[in-house]
């Protein structure tokens, strides 16, 4: 496993973590807090103007370890389906302008009025395989990220490792996934499944589980505050050969959103190089 502890350079910051910066913020604040990689939201890369957003990056010679976030494939009806993949080739098309190494999914959960699991993760598939192509044709690897199953419903129905690899290994090359241990820490086969991914992993996300936990989606921990085996995780992922970016993505309404952003990076620093 590699030694983070004098290393910032495989540190990456979410643009989630320091809300409400601005992409021009966050590119300014990693460059003066020596930080050389980032993974932006689509809200701020929209509002800043797609074009500008990538001279903005390449200006200070950012990494971009991925784009949040694509998918959210399935709908209640034809038009709404059409919509989503419509949104997809969209997001792609933003994640090649800021140089992205990938775009990150999340499967979308139950279509307004429904109660049919199985048929939302039908449309995740066929979804996923129509938009595949396109994807494929400008070269952008699409990173499926598995939530936690307390969000099948309203975000994502592909909720472990598995399904997730199972879709990987039907639909074959340009499709890969995004392992966030939020999400995947709880899974008692969690070592088995990545192991299984491979090489696929194509993205790594950490933060940590809180316990007592106010918010399932918007109180996430600093890494270290939390149970997360975190260096356990990273073992398993980097026995993969995943050479990657560890990305500190953190939603925290009452925390961490309210800090300083400056004192935000900080400590991702500081926790990258001790505790993650």
């Amino acid at each position: 496993m590699r030694d983070l502890s004098n290393d910032s350079k495989l540190l990456a910051i979410n643009s989630a973590t320091v809300k409400p910066w601005s992409l021009e913020q966050l590119v300014e604040g990693c460059a003066r807090a020596g930080i050389a990689a980032i993974a932006p939201w689509r809200d701020i890369v929209q509002a800043c103007g797609v074009e500008r957003a990538g001279k903005l990056i390449r200006a200070q010679n950012l990494t971009v370890t991925c784009l949040c976030r694509g998918g959210m494939f399935p709908a209640a009806d034809e038009a709404g389906r059409r919509a989503a993949l419509d949104d997809n080739k969209r997001a792609v098309d933003e994640a090649v302008a800021i140089g992205a190494g990938s775009l990150v999914l999340i499967a979308g959960g139950l279509p307004k009025g429904s109660r049919d699991i199985d048929g939302a993760r039908r449309q995740v598939r066929d979804g996923l395989a129509a938009f595949l192509d396109y994807a494929r044709t400008v070269k952008m690897p699409l990173a499926l990220e598995p939530l936690h199953p307390m969000y099948a419903a309203d975000r994502a129905c592909v909720n472990t490792m598995a399904h997730a690899n199972d879709l990987c290994d039907e639909l074959g090359e340009g499709l890969g996934l995004a392992v966030d241990v939020y999400h995947v820490w709880w899974d008692p086969n969690l070592r088995r499944e990545i192991a299984r991914a491979g090489k696929r992993i194509i993205t790594y996300h950490v933060c940590d589980w809180l316990v007592p936990t106010k918010d399932l989606l918007l109180d996430r921990g600093m890494p270290g505050d939390g149970v997360i085996g975190l260096r356990d995780i990273r073992a398993m992922v980097e026995a993969t050969g995943y050479d990657g970016h560890c990305d500190v993505e953190i939603f925290s309404a009452e925390n961490w959103w309210k800090r300083d952003p400056a004192e935000v990076l900080r400590i991702c620093l500081d926790r990258h190089r001790t505790v993650v």
